[in-house]
């Protein structure tokens, strides 16, 4: 990129003085359906990105295709609207291009676990710095109400008038099973929340998974209100708090613990357990943050929800331009034109 472009782009993208929510958000008119969950997670974005200290020049938005896909129109900064699946392959390649700058994929639960799901597996494996946020709604709603990769088992839809006879994929443990280095989800409905760990996931050196609970009120309505719904979500969600023992209930009166490698409830009411006994969350105890995502599908059991986990390791395209840089002080800058023309070469008369 030219430096007169870049120095337009400033101009443009970088007022004087601190940056508010409202400097993150464009000119183009939000179209989702009304009462869509997106839009809280469209807010809860655009309030913490002046926290986080990034020059909007060098931010990127990356999207597929899908309702979520939209978001980076609705985003004051560089916006790429990919293909279907491939947010990642193109988020992957624009960080080792451009390692300076601050890439964010915004994909839902058809986009990135169906077709998508082979680039998304293999960007957490590598770990490349990009923050990837997975709004899952448990069903494809562009499309019109077809079940998608995290629908439950029996959801009847319009591809599926009998029932799904699939078992869902289960977000966190596919990303823990990629070996991803910061894994955690949080919810449409709880912004404080979702803002924390937006936060939390754009310090982490690494590629960031968050799987968003994000309401469909047209195709899926209230496919998660026993989670954040003021009535039932404290006696159904546990929320994973580093250092501190897993307690919930809406009088704080259940706990989980450990018996040998299951998860149980047990009441602290009458005496026979205390917090003493219960699980601890370790966000960087890899075993641990298995168990506490295998609990998501289990029945009598709270849903998990917070950072599973964050560990520190090399970057992807970091430890490729170390790579590349170390090749460079041994054999030289490389000749283009050398290269195509060596080793078996021969001309066609």
């Amino acid at each position: 990129m030219s430096t007169l472009v870049e120095e337009a782009i400033r101009a443009n993208l970088a007022p004087e003085g601190k940056l508010t929510a409202k400097d993150f958000q464009s000119d183009q008119d939000v179209r989702w359906c009304p009462g869509c969950g997106d839009y809280s997670i469209l807010a809860q974005t655009q309030r913490i990105m002046p926290d986080l200290g990034i020059p909007r020049h060098t931010m990127v938005f990356v999207s597929g295709i899908g309702c979520s896909s939209r978001f980076p129109y609705y985003m004051n900064m560089y916006g790429i609207h990919g293909i279907h699946g491939r947010a990642t392959a193109i988020a992957s390649g624009l960080k080792m291009a451009r390692p300076d700058l601050s890439v964010w994929v915004v994909t839902g639960d058809g986009d990135g676990l169906s077709i998508g799901g082979n680039h998304l597996i293999h960007l957490l494996r590598r770990n490349l710095d990009i923050k990837v946020l997975l709004f899952n709604n448990q069903i494809y709603g562009l499309t019109k109400g077809q079940y998608s990769p995290t629908s439950e088992t029996g959801k009847i839809t319009k591809s599926t008038p009998y029932g799904s006879i699939d078992y869902p994929f289960n977000p966190a443990s596919l990303a823990l099973g990629s070996s991803a280095t910061f894994v955690a989800r949080t919810m449409d409905r709880d912004p404080k929340h979702m803002q924390t760990v937006l936060k939390r996931a754009a310090g982490h050196q690494g590629t960031s998974f968050v799987e968003i609970y994000q309401n469909c009120n047209v195709f899926n309505d209230g496919a998660f209100f026993p989670f954040t719904e003021k009535d039932s979500k404290e006696d159904n969600v546990v929320f994973l708090e580093h250092g501190k023992p897993l307690i919930f209930g809406k009088e704080k009166d259940k706990g989980i613990r450990l018996n040998g490698f299951t998860p149980e409830v047990v009441s602290l009411k009458d005496g026979k357990y205390s917090a003493d006994d219960l699980l601890v969350h370790n966000e960087h105890d890899t075993t641990l943050s298995f168990i506490l995502a295998d609990m998501t599908y289990k029945p009598n059991l709270p849903r998990p929800i917070g950072i599973f986990l964050a560990l520190t390791r090399p970057c992807y395209e970091r430890e490729m331009q170390h790579q590349i840089q170390a090749a460079k002080e041994k054999r030289g800058d490389g000749d283009m034109k050398k290269l195509l023309n060596s080793g078996e070469t021969w001309v066609i008369n």
